[in-house]
């Protein structure tokens, strides 16, 4: 089974407005495939400050698919993988949000959350932004490019199975102390961990 790391980027504040998805497959223990996908939002509407972030602006999306059939294209290949997202809360609702927009079912799928994995597995980082966990592992990347992202994701994945010696990107829970979330056709479970339940309980 593999995994694969997803980012999305919107086009303005609304997790139902994204302009584009990154995904980076993991097999065998390496990235072996990194896609960019542009997405034309139902609603064009584009905010200054999403732009100034990821540079995406209408011109860019105006011949891309929508949601729907991009979301057609990489279902069946997501739905065989394990999920991971730096700050998953984010890029899981974005999924969510934005199925419910067009009436869509959830995709379903297991999903870890990278953020939490980082600090779990590093935990006197002072932060667990993506760009400043992949400064501490030497990884370069492009932030807010979807597709970098995504690579950055999955790198920092593959750091923590080293680190922790696990066998697998899926074991990292095991490993972590962590409960990886699930994605069902209408509803939803949330990854949590050690370092998330001490955050919530401060």
């Amino acid at each position: 089974m593999p995994v694969v790391a997803i980012d999305f980027e919107t086009a303005n504040e609304q997790r139902s407005s994204p302009c584009a998805i990154g995904l980076a497959w993991i097999e065998d223990g390496a990235i072996t495939q990194v896609e960019h996908h542009y997405i034309r939002p139902a609603d064009m509407r584009f905010s200054g400050w999403n732009i100034a972030v990821h540079g995406i602006r209408p011109g860019d999306v105006e011949d891309a698919d929508e949601f729907p059939a991009v979301l057609s294209r990489l279902k069946a290949r997501i739905e065989r993988a394990t999920v991971i997202a730096h700050n998953a809360a984010f890029d899981i609702s974005v999924m969510r949000r934005t199925c419910e927009l067009y009436g869509l079912p959830f995709p379903e799928f297991d999903y870890l959350c990278t953020v939490q994995v980082a600090r779990n597995t590093w935990p006197d980082l002072p932060s667990g932004k993506l760009n400043a966990v992949c400064d501490f592992l030497g990884v370069q990347f492009k932030h807010h490019d979807a597709a970098q992202d995504a690579f950055a994701c999955a790198s920092v994945a593959l750091a923590a199975v080293r680190e922790t010696r696990a066998a697998h990107v899926r074991d990292l829970p095991a490993k972590l102390g962590m409960v990886a979330g699930r994605l069902n056709a209408t509803s939803y479970t949330t990854c949590s961990s050690p370092a998330a339940r001490r955050g919530a309980r401060n």
